[in-house]
């Protein structure tokens, strides 16, 4: 008998040290120097721990890939397609062209209608993510198909507050959509998704609390609990605000976060990715929860898989990868099968310490309100850039402040024409509706400048409202004095 116990229990062990990093990651492609899906699912399933795989489209090449390796995989509808899946014979003519041809060969286990639509959708699109969500459901339900779930990833744009977590609310915008949406997600069994960015709320003063490493802790004085991490803080911000509105049950997945090894800043640094994402792969698999959600085991998927050489905007856009193209790591997070004790640097990179002129505004962002993924080519999504440190915030205009401390972000105004295209087709490439600067809208103005300084504003709001935020490469300004003009109301 002692013999027997002794053997389960060495089983046991084994079957845990199989299993202890593993992890989901999120797979995207703008870059013209990645290898072949099939290297690609091959390299997963055969060399690392992860176990999971999240798409930002329905790539058929990338999904067939994938067939009979038992990896996870969640496929994305674009956000400019989910108003007409409210239509049931649309939605299944959908799943008969990007599902069915691949299922269950190829492990769909999500579909996620869009990326951050309430976020940066405007009003019809968000108006008819649930009812799509809905009709989608069914629409699986009536091509034989019951074990794929529906959902939507979120950015924590939708949150209100999340400091201290257990006073976590959602925007009172959102609330009508979200309870739906929540109503469904328990119905269904559906998780939901949100990506939780501890770098969008990166501070000198907070560097050890967003990367895991030993801190003094943050203590929620409501509950009396003690958070040793950001990540967990915003899972539980979260959470709260689901409870809030009567959904404390649903199931959270952490669909995108991670950190960048490299930028023109230090906050971006291979050390800072390694104990970023290694020690995240091990607390989120250790089942230990968080401190409102204890002995809870979140699906997790690190942004990103490559280092992506094609995402426009500051060089931090193109080294969220745990993996160069020639899938040699960028560093050990722990994910490789013979890497399996844990979190190690690998090769020095080389950060420049003063930064470099980047392609657009550089983006830091405070936990509540992180920036929504960026439009890449033929539509994919790309990330937006996330947080820097920039060397000089940008300078404040003079101005009173009457507005209860309310501030705009406009261009300078000896910014070049040459500098506002460029910022306008930055803020436009985003995902920010541009729609009002066109001719015929509220907004249109036939000075470049004004058209610049609306969209640099929708930017710097969306992304923070940190000075940083309106730093447009120096070409933005902070003024305490509403630009708003006539019927072209500026947010703040």
């Amino acid at each position: 008998m002692a013999t027997a116990k002794l053997l389960l229990s060495l089983l046991l062990l084994v079957q845990l040290a199989a299993t202890a990093y593993s992890i989901g990651v999120n797979y995207g492609t703008l870059a013209d120097n990645l290898p072949p899906p099939a290297k690609v699912a091959d390299f997963i399933k055969t060399q690392t721990n992860i176990d999971a795989v999240k798409l930002f489209d329905a790539n058929p090449d990338i999904i067939k890939a994938f067939a009979n390796t038992n990896i996870s995989l969640t496929i994305t509808v674009p956000n400019g397609e989910i108003p007409s899946l409210k239509n049931l014979q649309t939605a299944r003519r959908w799943i008969t062209d990007h599902v069915k041809p691949f299922y269950p060969a190829s492990k769909i286990k999500y579909i996620a209608l869009g990326n951050e639509v309430l976020h940066w959708g405007d009003d019809a699109l968000k108006s008819s993510l649930v009812p799509a969500m809905e009709t989608f459901h069914s629409a699986l339900a009536q091509e034989g198909i019951k074990d794929i779930k529906v959902s939507t990833p979120h950015s924590l744009g939708i949150m209100l507050s999340s400091e201290p977590p257990s006073t976590g609310r959602f925007r009172p915008e959102v609330i009508p959509i979200l309870t739906q949406m929540l109503k469904f997600c328990t119905q269904t069994k559906s998780p939901f998704m949100v990506n939780p960015y501890p770098y969008f709320g990166w501070s000198p003063e907070k560097e050890n609390y967003a990367l895991f490493r030993p801190n003094q802790d943050v203590h929620d004085t409501v509950t009396g609990k003690f958070y040793t991490n950001m990540f967990d803080g915003l899972m539980d911000a979260v959470y709260s605000a689901a409870k809030a509105i009567g959904f404390g049950d649903v199931d959270l997945i952490a669909a995108e976060t991670g950190w960048p090894s490299a930028c023109e800043f230090p906050v971006c640094s291979v050390q800072n990715a390694v104990d970023y994402n290694g020690n995240l792969i091990k607390h989120v698999q250790s089942g230990k929860g968080t401190p409102l959600m204890p002995n809870r085991k979140f699906e997790t998927y690190i942004f990103a898989l490559f280092n992506e050489n094609q995402k426009p905007g500051p060089s931090a856009e193109k080294n969220w990868g745990l993996f160069k193209p020639d899938m040699t790591p960028v560093y050990n997070a722990g994910v490789m099968r013979n890497q399996q004790g844990g979190a190690t640097p690998g090769p020095t990179m080389q950060i420049p310490t003063q930064p470099s002129t980047p392609a657009g505004p550089t983006t830091p962002a405070g936990p509540t309100t992180p920036a929504a993924p960026k439009k890449g080519k033929k539509g994919k999504p790309a990330k937006q850039p996330k947080p820097s440190k920039p060397a000089t915030p940008a300078t404040p205009t003079a101005g009173g402040n009457n507005n209860g401390g309310k501030k705009w972000c406009v261009a300078k105004p000896a910014a070049s024409n040459q500098a506002l295209q460029s910022n306008i087709d930055y803020v436009c490439g985003t995902g920010v509706d541009c729609k009002s600067i066109q001719p015929g809208s509220a907004c249109f103005d036939n000075d470049i400048r004004a058209r610049a300084s609306y969209l640099m504003n929708a930017y710097y709001q969306a992304n923070g409202r940190h000075d940083f935020n309106c730093d447009f490469s120096g070409s933005g300004q902070i003024t305490t004095t509403d630009p708003s003009r006539g019927l072209c109301k500026y947010n703040a």
